[in-house]
């Protein structure tokens, strides 16, 4: 597997855009130069993040999420099990 991140991720699995393989590899994000650990998507080249927004859920039961804007860094996690 190559070291090159997508330029949009999700944790969802309903998501098109879920790679479990890429997932299990561990991958962080820094949103404004701060790490982010709640982000449940992200997209590189429109600059934005979703994060979770407390413990309110949605009429489906999945947590409810904010989008917020900015620069968006991914990367690959050294301390992640191989």
């Amino acid at each position: 597997m190559t070291d090159t991140l997508p330029d949009r991720l999700s944790v969802n699995p309903t998501s098109p855009h879920y790679d479990e393989a890429l997932l299990a590899r561990g991958v962080g994000i820094r949103f404004n130069g701060q790490e982010k650990t709640n982000v449940e998507e992200y997209c590189v080249s429109e600059g934005w993040i979703r994060v979770t927004a407390g413990k309110s859920l949605d009429r489906h039961g999945n947590p409810m999420t904010i989008r917020l804007k900015g620069t968006v860094e991914p990367y690959l996690r050294d301390d992640a099990p191989a």
